[in-house]
């Protein structure tokens, strides 16, 4: 429990050494303005009859920047703030009402902490952030296994992650449509869901340090909730672009096995996660992907004797253990998959 960020960053005044990261890799002292070119997508029009344009704003903004953010999408307010306000209530508990869900290696556990990632061991250099890890679906078969405190913890999270899937498959079968394939095909690629909370406590000297590392998610499709502190950064054109942290909308990313089923058409987005010297931060990300067993390859239908598969098929369980061998480099995982 020892290595757990919160567990001492408030009485440091500089960042440890095992906490710094190289030049060419921290943030560095310059300033990134919030992107006002990330698309943000409004979802209500798709149920107003402009289905079609919508689809048409998704696959554009997830070959362009593989990144955006929708509005009126569909999740009450009042679901994500009681989310996002019990897990900062988690994460302000005393160690000792966590200790029990604390690992920081592999585990078989359900429901973990962990400092960093799980790779904190093999790590060269630690992330500032601990995170909660649990699957949520289906929720019968998981929320049991959540924590007990705070009390509301299972009622309040269970019902932001029924939401949240809903909407997942939902922008799942848009992007479905918009790549030419019947509406439903990705519903298979979409059995479990996993969330990862984070917590950034402040940092001293957050020039020198990250949050999360570059990396593109592994899954299928990531949905993000933000608690309103910015932080997030996505990489366009070897240029990092800041995301405008508004906690009524939703970050919706293609990840890494998306982009093997589409072949390419639409790209998994590079970002990583900043932090500052004033304020904690806090997110949830849900990742949504395929059963372990399930096979990943291109889609046939976007195949043929012009657009020759780019990957080769592989199981879904393959993918992480060699994005951890890899320390997360995302674009090096896609290469050894590459056909």
């Amino acid at each position: 429990m020892e290595k757990l960020v919160s567990n001492w960053s408030k009485n440091v005044g500089a960042v440890p050494e095992d906490y710094i990261y190289p030049p060419e890799t921290r943030p560095g002292n310059m300033h990134i303005p919030i992107g006002e070119s990330i698309p943000v997508i409004d979802l209500s029009q798709a149920d107003k009859g402009d289905r079609t344009v919508t689809i048409q704003k998704i696959i554009n903004a997830s070959q362009e920047f593989g990144f955006f953010q929708v509005i009126n999408h569909g999740i009450p307010d009042n679901v994500m703030k009681e989310a996002m306000s019990v897990w900062k209530e988690f994460f302000e508990l005393p160690v000792e009402a966590k200790k029990d869900l604390y690992a920081d290696s592999f585990t078989t556990k359900d429901c973990w902490l962990s400092p960093s990632s799980l790779n904190y061991g093999r790590e060269k250099v630690h992330m500032w952030r601990e995170a909660l890890r649990h699957s949520c679906h289906p929720l019968q078969k998981w929320h049991h296994m959540w924590p007990q405190t705070p009390p509301r913890y299972q009622e309040c999270v269970g019902a932001c992650s029924v939401e949240i899937k809903k909407l997942g498959s939902k922008i799942l079968r848009l992007i479905s449509e918009g790549l030419g394939l019947h509406g439903e095909f990705l519903d298979e690629y979409s059995q479990t869901m996993v969330l990862s909370a984070n917590y950034y406590p402040a940092c001293p000297q957050p020039e020198l340090t990250l949050g999360v590392t570059k990396h593109a998610d592994p899954s299928i499709i990531t949905l993000l909730l933000q608690d309103g502190v910015s932080g997030l950064q996505v990489l366009k054109d070897d240029t990092w672009i800041g995301v405008d942290p508004n906690p009524h909308a939703i970050v919706v990313n293609i990840a890494s096995q998306l982009q093997v089923i589409c072949n390419g058409k639409l790209k998994s987005a590079e970002h990583r996660a900043v932090t500052n010297s004033r304020k904690a931060r806090i997110s949830a990300a849900f990742f949504i992907g395929a059963l372990a067993e399930s096979i990943i390859e291109p889609a046939k239908a976007l195949v043929d004797e012009l657009c020759p598969p780019i990957y080769k098929s592989f199981k879904s369980k393959e993918f992480l253990p060699k994005l951890y061998e890899t320390y997360g480099d995302s674009q090096a995982t896609l290469e050894f998959f590459k056909a």
